[in-house]
């Protein structure tokens, strides 16, 4: 089965469903047999910049997706890439840590920033 890691940037389009493009690709990936997941940090980034009359539908939205795990190997994948693109590619650790989990649990990673993730390894949704 396939499955995609959906960053932050997607999931707050789909929660205020201002961009037709990404709805449409939502509903295929929902309707698909592809798994949507996401990340803690990408859960962590959503609750920190929920507003308030936003929180109940974040709620629905991340209840009804599989979150990945950010283990010991997780980190030490992402501190592989922070040492290798940090300076280089100004890349920060909530997306070396979204990165390191999509490579290593063979994940394909839906955003649109896909200059935050210069990584070879990291086939993108």
């Amino acid at each position: 089965m396939r499955a995609v890691l959906v960053d932050s940037d997607i999931l707050i389009e789909v929660s205020r469903a201002r961009d037709r493009s990404i709805l449409t690709r939502w509903d295929e990936l929902s309707q698909g047999d592809a798994l949507a997941l996401c990340s803690p940090v990408t859960v962590a980034e959503l609750w920190h910049g929920v507003r308030a009359p936003e929180e109940s539908a974040l709620v629905d939205l991340l209840g009804a997706m599989v979150c990945v795990p950010i283990d010991a190997e997780t980190g030490q994948r992402a501190g592989e890439y922070l040492r290798q693109y940090a300076k280089s590619h100004h890349l920060v650790l909530s997306d070396a840590l979204i990165a390191a989990a999509a490579v290593i649990h063979n994940l394909q990673l839906w955003t649109r920033n896909r200059r935050h993730y210069p990584m070879k390894a990291i086939v993108f949704y």
